[in-house]
Formats: C-alpha cells, sequence, structure tokens
C-alpha cells in the first residue's frame, strides 16, 4: 500500500482522534509574562482536539474518543465539537472527579511563547481501555493517536488498544508524537511507549527533537534525518515528517521521495499552535488523494495562518480561505515546497 491509498475507504468517519482535549487560556495582554497579564480569553485546546477541529472546518468529518471533566468545563468542550460537526457519541465524562487540563499561554514577543500547564489529575488522561470500542474504530479511515495520551495509565492502555484495534481492522494510524514533558517519569519510558506507536503507525509526524526522544534507546537519536526515515519506513511507515522549527520540514515518502517544506513568510503573533493547523490541513490534503507535495504545501500555509492568530482551535480556517493564502503569498514569495532529487535519495 502507498500512501496514496491510505484513506481509499467508504468509512462513514474520515478519522477518529484519540486523547488530549482540554483549555487554552490565551492572554489579551501580549509581549509580557504571565505575572503582567490580567485578561486570558478561553478557547478548546490539547493537539488532537485542535486537529480535529481544523479537519472538520475543512469539511472532513472526525470523531473523538476522550474523557472530559463532569462539569461547565466539560460541557463546553462537549458542545464546541458538537457545533463544529465533530462526532462525540464517544467523549465520556470523567468519573472520579477529574478536572480539564489547563493551558495558559505567555506571548512575551511574536518568537518568544512559554506555555504553563495544570495536568495533575485531569480528565483526559483518565481515559480507559474500556472506553476503545471496536465497532467504533471500525468505522473510521484513520485513528489519530497524540503522544501525551502515552504518558501515564489507564490513558496509554487505552491508545495502545486504539493503535491494536485499527491495526486489526486494516485502518489507518497516524501518530503524532506531541511531547509534552509533564507526566513522563524518564526518558526510557518516553522512548518505550513512543517506539511502540511508531513501529506500528503509517504515518509518524514529529519535531527532530520528539524523533530524537523515539528513537534514543535504538540509537537513532544519534542517526541524520534520512536514517532515522529509513527506520521508520522499515517499520512500515509510508510517510515519515521530521520537523526543524524556522528551517521547515522534511517529508520522506517510503518510495524514496522527498520533500522539503519551509514556513511560508507571515508576521507572527505567537510560536505555537502551527503544528496542529500543518497536521489537520496536511491531512486533509491526503484524505483528498492530492499528491504529497501539495498536501505539504497546504499544511505548512495553515500553519502559518495559525502562528498569526490569538488563538489555535477558533483560528482554524477552512479550504478556500487556505487556498486564498497560499496563492497570495506564493505571488509574493513563490514556491515554498521543493523536491529532494531521486539522485540525491540515492546517494545517501
Amino acid at each position: 500500500m502507498s500512501y496514496m491509498d491510505l484513506f481509499d475507504s467508504d468509512a462513514p468517519l474520515d478519522i477518529i482522534a484519540v486523547g488530549r482535549v482540554a483549555l487554552d487560556f490565551n492572554p489579551l495582554e501580549m509581549n509580557c509574562t504571565l505575572a503582567e497579564s490580567v485578561t486570558f480569553k478561553k478557547y478548546l485546546g490539547g493537539s488532537p482536539a485542535n486537529i480535529a477541529v481544523g479537519l472538520a472546518r475543512l469539511g472532513k468529518k472526525p470523531g473523538f474518543i476522550a474523557r472530559v471533566a463532569d462539569d461547565s468545563f466539560g460541557d463546553f468542550a462537549v458542545n464546541y465539537f458538537k457545533n463544529e460537526g465533530i462526532d462525540t457519541s464517544h467523549l465520556f465524562r470523567a468519573e472520579n472527579g477529574e478536572k480539564m487540563g489547563l493551558t495558559f499561554t505567555e506571548i512575551k514577543s511574536p518568537t518568544e511563547s512559554s506555555i504553563l500547564m495544570y495536568r495533575d489529575g485531569v480528565a483526559d488522561l483518565s481515559l480507559c481501555p474500556k472506553d476503545v470500542d471496536e465497532e467504533y474504530i471500525k468505522i473510521a479511515k484513520a485513528v489519530l493517536i497524540s503522544g501525551t495520551s502515552l504518558c501515564k495509565s489507564p490513558s496509554r492502555e487505552a491508545a495502545l488498544k486504539a493503535i491494536k484495534l485499527a491495526k486489526k481492522n486494516g485502518i489507518t494510524i497516524i501518530f503524532d508524537i506531541d511531547y509534552r514533558s509533564y507526566t513522563w517519569q524518564s526518558d526510557d519510558e518516553i522512548s518505550v511507549y513512543y517506539q511502540t506507536a511508531a513501529e506500528q503507525s503509517d504515518i509518524v509526524i514529529g519535531s527532530r527533537e520528539e524523533f530524537d526522544l523515539t528513537g534514543r534507546l535504538i540509537g537513532l537519536d544519534k542517526q541524520d534525518d534520512i536514517n532515522v526515515a529509513r527506520y521508520w519506513h522499515d517499520k512500515g511507515n509510508k510517510i515519515v515528517i521530521i520537523k526543524h522549527g524556522k528551517e521547515g520540514s522534511v517529508a520522506y515518502s517510503a518510495d524514496g521521495t522527498r520533500y522539503l517544506v519551509k514556513p511560508f513568510p507571515v508576521k507572527l503573533l505567537k510560536s505555537f499552535g502551527g503544528g496542529d493547523g500543518y497536521a489537520s490541513a496536511f491531512l486533509y490534503g491526503l484524505m483528498e488523494g492530492w499528491p504529497l507535495d501539495k498536501a505539504l504545501e497546504f499544511g505548512s500555509a495553515e500553519a502559518a495562518m495559525l502562528v498569526a492568530a490569538h488563538s489555535c482551535s477558533a483560528a482554524m480556517p477552512g479550504a478556500q480561505a487556505v487556498s486564498d493564502f497560499i496563492a497570495e503569498e506564493k505571488k509574493q514569495y513563490g514556491e515554498m515546497v521543493f523536491k529532494i532529487s531521486d539522485q540525491a535519495n540515492k546517494e545517501e
């Protein structure tokens, strides 16, 4: 199977995301520290939640498996999903008083941001294996696993169950490494569970730091990008995307094709949130049957739009807005996706 066949299905749901649903509080005062900020705007947050919203805005039909708080903040999350057209039949309420994870963002400057997270006793990490239903998994074209769901039990076992059921039923598995330092006990623990997920996935996406954490126990943190990608291709991944921040990212197809993806130039408002836009728009392009370079262009464009916006989930654009943005940017800056020659592939 090539990457062109990964979403070749008539399943009613385009994707089921598994993992973190949280709340973001972004300051209305720009260019100052959290100690100085006094006013915040609330948004739905959490990487897999943002990606699901992004895909819904682009016209796809996502579902979600998660636990949310049994309170008004949980109501906010459920209602937000419903309003976006995301299937909520497998959004469950926490049973032991767990609350929504909270993220307070600090925007010191357009290029300097940080995140303060409250992750103790959170609802999304109370997701249980019993919450993952094979019949639900079977009605999707793909399952998206976020690395944060693997950091603690019982969420860890629930995510691994979703992977096993998707594999059993021939459903595409996307692993968004999505590393966050909280809750993990050691680098060894991170490597064990990230490697387990990446060995089962069909598409794996992450920064070079995240790939280093994933492959540390097997020495991949000491390999160059091309050898890292080849290792995960040998494990069955059709596409490996390694991000390098401002330098852009490189997408490696199992057929040997590589594309360098440069960020679209924009006036930055913040330095976070772009990755979720990248993932949602890139996956949308693949689901539409586009060639890899066009899907990557779409993902890079949406990432740029997100770092120029105050929010993540609320700012997710529709497909026409992304296309218009690409057309306007290319008039000024030219192409942003470049194929690395087949000869270069062979030489390496």
